[in-house]
């Protein structure tokens, strides 16, 4: 009708329609985190920064082959030449002097890097002399790295044979020494560097070598005959690294201004050789008064960074690891800079050394090979310090001025931090991340390097790993030795950040004293409460599964600091310190006696009623750990145990999931303390389910609901991808009288006595635990269902003795109402809780094993609703001809029966068996014993233990530690204004204007007939509950057990899946929840239970349960015989009475319900707790406006008369409301009431007359309209004004143009068109409007 106009909302809107904030001010429900993403922690990315085999240099063989004063005969010198080595002119001396001075200089220059090695010198040597020193080296190392210096200046360049030349004895021949033999001597790990011309040979025969070596290794390994397997193997060479000061064809520089060995002087005195080089260069005329001279004389140590010549030392080390951080791939950066502190100062210095000798045609070689990096831009920022600190050498050595600091490091921070405010989300990483690191060194800018920090890895867990890769850790933990408190917010948000995403830094903090670094943080009152969180965060991940972290922590006190926190406004804070409470005593029993001695658990208690769900999930998990230790209990721990149970029990109908799903892992943890009490609780309710022939509610009746065939209609029944096979299953909901005790039951007033005939039924959505991965359980939903209505509480008292059974059996029975919760997790939990209970139970009951084939398996039923079967069924939907359940686990139905009742092959390891025969399947995958095994096996307890354990488990602890490892300070995407997210809530409230505004001109025209169909079609199932979505064209059409989602301007069917309710249960009401925006769908059943979906008429993804919750927990059975009998008339399967009413408000986020209960129960959406109970009769909660007056209706048992009783309530419903007013008009039951929005409202009502006068119990009213319709049984549907008179009737009319209109089912106006929804019991909806001229 008007869709084109919708898809362009800004067409003809006004500034006034623009701005309308209505919906933007509105509250969104069930869209926090907990109901967008799966519960679970996010996957670990592999850490690679931790060096799994760090390694040390621990001997140096300094090779000098010199023969001071007689040149090889293969080089051809110039005049004047290079002369220095080792900076020492050797012909300035003695021959043997001038050797013995360099090699003790070399020493000492490689000792400025590695001053704990072990030095050799081997001066002009013989190849003996060579062999001894490097086996007795590579003897005293064991498996550390040994380094091998070659020097050959004075001997002839290495052969094309793998060669390189030594002396011998009397210095008159030079005697070939091969790298064969070097390798076989100096072994692996090793390091060599030569320094002489064609070096590049020595690598590439080295290469070969080690590869004809691996050759011989594999020979020998495959065949043990082979002669070289006899020999000594070997050594391998893979972890060997070679520096060569040329390509292979290369000679070195002759430069006299340069040293001859010029290599070794970039590798070990950078910065002096760095130095004479800049002033070499064209560019240092721009410094007047600098030479060659005055650079010897730069004042300071290398090792003190405050003078000029240890400052440039420290910016030198930050640019080379800056390049090679920016160049290498990770992992080679990895093994070359940060596995040994020798191999990357050298590495550090090659970069120097490829830059220097390429500007002189000379080539370094490398092995492993590096990618060329002279020409980096961090070069010319090296080049800007070098040539700042030389402008200022001269004023500073004559005239003693002082040395100003070089603006490096700020101006790196700058661009650090334009990077981080200015990029974009894909880039690439900042190449100023390891100056960072360096700048965390100085204190002057410390600060500010760690605010920068932070800042940088609170962009995610990708940010995190790449400063750990780049080695921030030790620089982390060393700061925590610090006592400055303005690094303390600092360094907690910085380890939060990097706990979050790689948790095994636990031990490192501990070994180093860093947890009391944090427990004295969260003890000080004055940090900030998000800080003391990420406290309590890092210490939680601390005591996390680590015995030594418990202990430590322990001993600082955690427990007290934490209890004295827990009820701190901040409520990440509170979740926290309950998570860090229950890590620390978790499997850690003098931490929960430390726990028992500060009343831990019942200072906990006050947390299992906080407003915010995730707080109290996290009191949960740590009372759930608390019972939960597996020492040996006493009386006392035992009776403590007790009382947390009884504590955790109250939670069983909490309106979040979440909570409840850790409720049945910490109940969990009590049936494993308790085994053998909870084996003869489940034998009891066994045999009584057993004994107990208890008839299952009659099944639909296959004429109530569209027969499956094929063709074009045939319609899709969507599976909901999220929760596997969606199924109907046969649970009951009430607990017994006796859970009274426990304030399980709701303010009821009078408690009803328990009975076989009084059952309140109860749903369970969808499950996995038929899959095939997972063996069907002794215990099926039906079982567990007779086994909760049949129970008699007294029977049991018996069994072990009142003190003990009555915990036992009451939280056997919290486990069995948790086992048909509608939300499949939570059932799926307490499924495994209890079937593991019942498989220790009856195999210890059993006499003997029966191992009998034949007995395993059951033959197929005869028909498909063969009643046996449906006890036996594993969580499957029941047989029925309805497309509703036959489709359940099809995509498309088919004609037959479903696939879950199809013959069982004799191979198939699920096979079906009856629950209480002490017949058991050979294998038992789900309890982790092999077939072989007997039952009777001494270590079955405990292999049974450790399943529930690991089966029964959440994912809530590492799911709240997500937050951490997720930008914090980065805007969500809902409010920034340029986000997708934005842009599309823009256009949908822009749509919104657009639709009040063009209905509202529609309704001013004035309405004289509401009778043009606009809209017919069949609907898969019979019509119950009808509801236009407000703001586009779809509407909502629920037959018993699914919802059906139409396009009414377009005619199109766009959806179709099942609501998981259970098959004798039907759908009552609905509602849109955010209809201005992302809207959600709430669906409530005759149970008691509430779903509500997402995605639903989505093309692309599937419906998705986002929560579910139990509205109501004491539905009575109807009482209306009449109203019983005829909905029994219309539909068999249909139970009499109203169901489930609910009534939403979208401004308070409040949830009003009710039905065949005699209160009204309201729930915060917000909080997912309910916050008030007023105690009445209720057919139909109606609310007004952000007051919360709340209209209702209901019946009298006492008297004939109905009562409409009007209660104005605040707005937060923190007062008790009262009845203002009683209207006893009615001689009949109120099906439908109203209460106008208007200041001067007044209460519609509609009442249930006669039966001839054939009102039927379906109405709805519309005040928007001035409007309301009652449907008929006699196939008409009357529309009437406000003031009583009609205005018109669609009719049955026959013939073959005339519409047909079946007896009425349902009804509902559109919130702002003036449209009319009518479903009939012949399957058919229709859309009835005005005329065409209005619209």
């Amino acid at each position: 009708m008007e869709s084109e106009m919708l898809q362009s909302p800004l067409l003809g809107l006004g500034e006034e329609d623009e701005s309308d904030l209505t919906d933007w001010n509105l509250p969104l429900a069930f869209m926090k985190k907990r109901h967008c993403e799966k519960i679970e922690g996010s996957k670990s990315l592999a850490q690679s920064w931790r060096m799994k085999d760090r390694m040390k240099t621990v001997s140096v063989a300094l090779v000098l082959c010199l023969n001071v004063g007689v040149d090889p005969p293969d080089v051809v010198k110039t005049t004047p030449c290079a002369r220095l080595e080792c900076w020492i002119d050797p012909l300035s001396m003695g021959p043997q002097k001038a050797l013995e001075t360099i090699g003790a200089n070399l020493q000492k220059q490689y000792e400025n890097w590695q001053p704990r090695a072990r030095y050799k010198q081997s001066l002009d040597p013989t190849v003996d002399e060579v062999k001894k020193l490097c086996t007795s080296l590579r003897r005293n190392a064991k498996e550390e790295r040994v380094l091998f210096h070659y020097n050959g200046h004075g001997v002839p360049r290495p052969t094309v044979n793998g060669e390189i030349w030594v002396f011998n004895k009397n210095y008159t021949q030079y005697i070939p020494l091969s790298i064969y033999d070097l390798q076989t001597w100096m072994g692996s790990p090793s390091i060599f560097v030569y320094d002489c011309s064609n070096a590049g040979l020595i690598v590439k025969s080295f290469k070969q070598f080690a590869l004809q070596r691996e050759q011989e290794l594999e020979v020998a390994a495959i065949n043990p005959n082979h002669p070289l397997a006899q020999m000594p193997l070997p050594p391998s060479m893979k972890n060997c690294i070679q520096l060569a000061a040329c390509e292979a064809s290369e000679l070195l520089p002759m430069i006299p201004d340069l040293p001859a060995d010029l290599f070794t002087s970039c590798l070990t005195t950078p910065i002096k050789i760095a130095l004479r080089w800049f002033c070499m260069q064209k560019s240092v005329r721009l410094v007047p008064g600098v030479t060659l001279d005055l650079i010897e004389k730069i004042p300071g140590r290398l090792n003190d960074r405050r003078t000029p010549l240890g400052e440039l030392n420290w910016i030198f080390t930050a640019i080379t690891d800056t390049i090679a951080w920016n160049v290498l791939p990770r992992d080679l950066f990895q093994k070359l800079f940060r596995q040994d502190l020798l191999v990357a100062s050298l590495f550090r210095n090659f970069l120097l050394a490829e830059r220097i000798m390429r500007s002189y045609n000379c080539t370094p070689v490398s092995s492993p090979r590096l990618p060329p990096t002279y020409m980096h831009a961090m070069w010319q920022a090296w080049d800007l310090a070098v040539d700042i600190c030389l402008s200022q050498l001269p004023t500073i050595i004559e005239e003693g001025t002082a040395f100003r600091h070089s603006p490096f490091f700020a101006e790196q921070l700058t661009a650090f931090q334009v990077w981080l405010t200015m990029g974009v989300e894909n880039r690439n990483p900042p190449e100023q991340l390891p100056i960072v690191l360096q700048v965390l060194l100085s204190q002057v800018h410390r600060l500010r390097a760690l605010d920068l920090l932070g800042r940088f890895l609170d962009l995610g867990p990708w940010a995190v790993s790449l400063a750990l890769s780049v080695g921030i850790f030790p620089y982390v933990l060393k700061l925590l030795q610090s006592s400055a408190r303005e690094l303390r917010p600092l360094l907690v948000f910085i380890w939060a950040k990097i706990l979050a995403v790689d948790s095994s830094c636990q031990a490192d903090l501990v070994k180093d004293n860093g947890h009391k670094y944090f427990l004295s943080v969260l003890a000080d009152p004055y940090m900030p409460a998000e800080h003391r969180t990420m406290t309590a965060f890092i210490l939680a991940v601390i005591v996390n599964n680590y015995n030594t972290g418990q202990e430590a922590c322990l001993q600082g006190n955690l427990i007290a600091i934490c209890l004295e926190q827990l009820n701190d406004p901040h409520p990440l804070l509170r979740q926290w310190v309950a998570i860090c409470l229950g890590r620390i005593w978790q499997n850690f029993d003098s931490a929960r006696w430390c726990g028992v001695r500060d009343s831990a658990h019942e200072k906990l208690y006050s947390l299992l009623s906080d407003p915010i769900p995730e707080v109290r999930c996290a009191a949960v998990f740590a009372l759930g750990t608390f019972v939960g230790n597996s020492a040996e209990r006493t009386d006392h721990s035992t009776t403590i145990d007790h009382n947390v149970a009884m504590m955790l029990a109250q939670l069983i109908n909490d309106g979040s999931p979440m909570v409840r799903k850790e409720l049945v892992v910490a109940l969990s943890h009590l049936v494993v303390q308790y085994e053998s009490n909870f084996c003869t609780v489940a034998l009891q309710f066994i045999e009584e389910e057993k004994n107990y022939p208890l008839p299952s509610p009659a099944a639909p009746e296959g004429g109530s609901l569209t027969p499956v065939r094929d063709g074009p209609c045939t319609p899709r029944l969507r599976s909901v991808s999220s929760y596997g096979n969606i199924r109907a299953v046969t649970s009951a909901r009430s607990l017994n009288k006796s859970l009274q005790n426990l304030s399980l039951t709701e303010e009821t007033g009078s408690s009803v006595a328990f009975s076989p005939g009084n059952l309140s039924t109860s749903s369970s959505a969808s499950s996995t635990l038929g899959s095939p991965e997972n063996e069907e359980y002794i215990l099926s939903f039906e079982t567990i269902d007779k086994m909760r209505r049949v129970s008699s509480y007294s029977s049991l008292n018996s069994l072990i003795g009142v003190s003990f059974n009555s915990v036992y059996t009451q939280i056997w029975r919290v486990l069995l109402h948790l086992a048909a919760d509608p939300y499949p997790d939570v059932s799926d939990l307490a499924m495994k809780v209890l079937n593991s209970i019942a498989y220790k139970a009856t195999v210890n009951a059993r006499p003997q094993r029966i191992l009998d084939t034949s007995s395993l398996t059951q033959s197929a039923p005869a028909s498909p609703t063969n009643k046996g079967m449906h006890i036996h069924q594993v969580g499957g939907s029941p047989p029925t001809t309805s497309t509703s359940s036959s489709s359940l686990t099809n995509e498309v139905p088919k004609p037959a029966v479903s696939r879950e009742l199809q013959r069982p092959s004799v191979t198939n390891v699920g096979v079906q068996y009856t629950p209480h025969s002490h017949q058991f399947p050979r294998t038992r995958k789900m309890f982790d014993k092999g077939p072989e095994q007997t039952a009777d096996d001494a270590d079955d307890a405990v292999g049974h233990k450790s399943f529930i354990s690991a089966a029964v488990q959440t994912g809530f602890c590492d799911w709240s530690a997500k937050y951490f490892a997720q930008p914090v300070m980065k805007i969500p995407e809902e409010h920034d204004l340029e986000s997708q997210i934005r842009k599309e809530r823009e256009w949908r409230f822009l749509r919104n204007a657009r639709v009040r505004k063009q209905a509202q001109k529609i309704i001013q025209k004035g309405i004289s007939r509401l009778d043009d169909q606009i809209f017919l079609n069949r609907n898969p199932g019979v019509p119950s509950v009808v509801k236009f979505h407000p703001f586009t064209p779809c509407i909502a059409v629920a037959d018993k057990d699914s919802i059906c989602f139409w396009d009414w301007e377009k005619g199109e069917k766009l959806d179709y899946f099942h609501n998981g309710n259970p098959r004798y249960t039907r759908i009552t009401a609905m509602e849109y929840l955010n209809g201005q925006d992302c809207s959600l769908l709430l669906t409530a059943t005759d149970d008691g239970a509430i779903r509500v979906w997402k995605n639903f008429a989505d093309l692309e993804k599937n419906p998705e349960m986002v929560t579910a919750w139990q509205g109501l927990s004491d539905m009575l059975p109807t009482t209306r015989g009449l109203a019983r009998r005829v909905s029994i008339y219309l539909d068999r399967s249909k139970q009499g009475g109203a169901g489930m009413v609910v009534d939403w408000e979208q401004e308070t986020g409040l949830l009003m319900t009710s039905g065949d209960v005699r209160i009204i129960r309201i729930w915060d959406t917000d909080r997912e707790m309910k916050v008030q109970v007023t105690h009445t009769c209720l057919c139909s909660p109606s609310c007004q406006g952000p007051a919360v007056s709340l209209a209702v209706l209901g019946d009298s048992s006492q008297c004939s008369l109905m009562d409409t009783l009007f209660y104005k309530g605040f707005k937060v419903l923190v007062l008790e409301p009262c009845r203002v007013m009683t209207y006893r008009e009615h001689t009949a039951w109120v099906v439908k009431a109203y209460l106008q929005k208007h200041p001067e409202g007044n209460i519609m009502s509609v009442r249930y007359r006669e039966l001839s006068w054939g009102c039927w119990p379906h109405s709805q009213l519309g005040f928007l309209l001035g409007l309301f319709a009652i449907g008929s049984m006699n196939q008409f549907t009357a529309i009437y004004n406000g003031n009583g008179e009609l205005i018109n009737n669609i009719k049955y009319y026959d013939g073959f143009m005339g519409q047909r209109v079946g007896a009425i089912s349902c009804l509902a106006f559109h919130p702002h068109w003036p449209h009319l929804a009518v479903g009939s019991n012949d399957f058919y909806i229709s859309v009835y409007s005005v005329e065409k001229r209005i619209r």
